[in-house]
């Protein structure tokens, strides 16, 4: 690939007609493009399953960006398309709070679209840019993921993927690269675009001279295709098919629903709430209560034979907000719950620490044993668990009082559990809610021995929106990634059994109380992705950084002679 040559109209026609009202326009059009994209991108994430829009969104938007002149021109433009992303992906964060921290919290992470225009303005013209600005969607992605506050990783393209052919590179390099998978399609797509349309706008005059050699017309009477450009054509539809086909092919070497050492029969409580919102526990007790009345009815479902016996049962984040070590009352009707089931059960529950702190905890409680292993949640929800900076923000919000006082756990996020069936101690990996959109969670279960996953989670301070979907794909994500079964567990759903190839098994609807039983497959094997951790998203950063060292060492040098 080499930098495009500079574009020639050509008078005449309604294609100049077109060109030139754009030529006119330069800003507006970028900026409706980008707002095109953002869109575009938005449309592709769950409950929809238009996934391969986001490849177009990504081809729009390196377009957009690519012809701004200046580069805060280009951070403004990816910034408008980060907005038309952002906006319309979060609306769930302000449902209970106004729309404050909803447009603060797009707003922050459109600012990492923004520097994805700088990056794509700066490296767009460097031989071989299309894989070079991918790179920089991926370094922008790692940026928003860990800064600031830990960084909110929402949004990644990864996430709108878990019904389209990108899903099978996650076991080759998680979800950075399936991420990456998407925008190196979509910057072929602005490759080929640029290609075709340079073609269309740059023809190669050839004229008839006399014999006299004088020119026998003042136009051209015929134009051809440039030779050299066909190449760049095909090696940018290439580019653009072999990604997604390889996907494809991957799809085959994904494991079977049943693939595993040896199968485990699971069950997913959801007891919902009596009501929705930031006080939805203001009946806690009702809360526990509903978990307590599902997990009987399921008791009786399995004594009539409808269901199997289950070897353990999974329970949602906050499905005891009361203490159940400080709560006699809560202890002993867990106790009850769990001896009546004949399993071990993971209990969501909200612990208070000595000194007035709380800790969000995942406790296997085992009958008559009682509580046992835990898993304190560790990626803690900034604004929500916990409030940073609790005396400057409390100026910009009423509700800002109402963020908890949690504290990070530590750990390597997996709990043992003795199955019901008599069988060897199995290893589960937790990631509570918000901790599964986060790529380390679950590689610190998988180095810890986790055989199956569990993502307990609540919902129900979100409402009817579309939060609980984006945050199933991620399950979806992290169970081709990982080569594991996981099961989820939502207060107000939608929980569901998904298999170790992505696909849902079972789930649940919202805000219907309901318990799922599984027969899920234990595996110990590991995938690639596994294996090499954070290394693939690490490389791709690190190649997005040289691409714009070298071209920043380009820009510098006419200025120096």
């Amino acid at each position: 690939m080499e930098p495009d040559a500079p574009d020639v109209s050509v008078p005449g026609g309604p294609g100049a007609r077109v060109a030139a009202w754009v030529a006119g326009r330069p800003g507006l059009v970028r900026l409706l493009a980008a707002v095109v994209a953002g869109l575009l991108l938005y449309a592709s994430f769950p409950p929809r399953t238009l996934w391969f829009l986001a490849p177009v969104g990504i081809a729009i938007l390196t377009l957009a960006v690519r012809g701004t002149r200046r580069l805060r021109g280009a951070f403004g433009v990816g910034f408008v398309g980060g907005m038309a992303f952002f906006l319309p992906l979060l609306p769930w964060t302000g449902i209970y709070v106004g729309p404050v921290p909803w447009i603060a919290l797009s707003t922050a992470c459109a600012v990492y679209v923004g520097l994805f225009g700088v990056l794509t303005r700066l490296i767009g013209r460097l031989a071989w840019w299309p894989l070079w600005v991918a790179t920089a969607w991926s370094l922008t992605e790692w940026g928003r993921a860990s800064f600031p506050f830990g960084g909110f990783p929402w949004g990644k393209l990864a996430f709108g993927q878990a019904d389209g052919w990108y899903l099978p590179f996650a076991m080759l390099g998680g979800a950075p690269l399936v991420s990456f998978a998407v925008a190196v399609t979509g910057t072929g797509l602005a490759w080929l675009a640029v290609r075709l349309l340079g073609q269309l706008r740059n023809p190669v005059a050839e004229t008839r001279v006399s014999q006299e050699g004088e020119a026998a017309a003042n136009s051209p009477r015929w134009t051809t295709w440039r030779p050299t450009s066909w190449y760049r054509i095909v090696a940018a539809t290439m580019l653009v098919a072999i990604v997604p086909i390889t996907g494809v092919i991957l799809r085959t070497a994904l494991p079977g629903p049943e693939d595993g050492n040896r199968p485990i029969t699971v069950a997913a409580i959801q007891g919902s709430v009596p009501r929705l919102g930031l006080d939805f526990n203001a009946q806690r007790r009702a809360v526990l209560d509903n978990h307590v009345k599902e997990t009987e009815a399921l008791v009786k479902a399995v004594a009539a034979g409808q269901f199997p016996q289950p070897d353990v049962v999974v329970w949602p984040e906050n499905s005891s907000d009361i203490d159940p070590i400080r709560n006699e009352d809560a202890y002993d009707e867990i106790t009850q719950a769990s001896r009546d089931i004949k399993a071990p059960i993971l209990v969501g529950a909200v612990l208070v620490n000595d000194d007035g702190t709380t800790t969000n905890s995942v406790i296997v409680w085992n009958g008559e044993d009682g509580p046992g292993e835990r898993h304190d949640k560790k990626i803690i929800q900034p604004f929500g668990e916990y409030l940073p900076y609790r005396s400057f923000f409390r100026h910009f919000s009423e509700y800002a009082d109402r963020a908890g006082y949690f504290v990070p756990g530590k750990g390597d996020g997996v709990v043992h559990v003795e199955p019901a069936d008599g069988g060897p101690r199995v290893a589960i990996g937790v990631a509570t809610c918000y901790e599964v959109a986060f790529d380390r969670a679950f590689e610190q279960s998988m180095r810890a021995g986790a055989q199956l996953l569990a993502v307990p989670s609540n919902n129900a301070t979100f409402g009817k929106s579309e939060m609980t979907y984006q945050q199933l794909a991620m399950s979806r994500v992290r169970a081709v990634e990982h080569g594991r079964a996981v099961v989820v567990s939502v207060t107000t759903g939608v929980s569901a059994m998904i298999t170790p190839d992505g696909t849902i098994q079972q789930q649940t609807q919202q805000f219907v109380p309901a318990a799922l039983v599984a027969k899920l497959p234990l595996r110990d094997n590991t995938t690639l992705a596994t294996r090499l951790g954070p290394a693939p998203e690490a490389f791709l950063c690190i190649l997005a950084a040289a691409a714009a060292v070298v071209a920043l060492i380009q820009r510098r040098r006419p200025a120096q002679r």
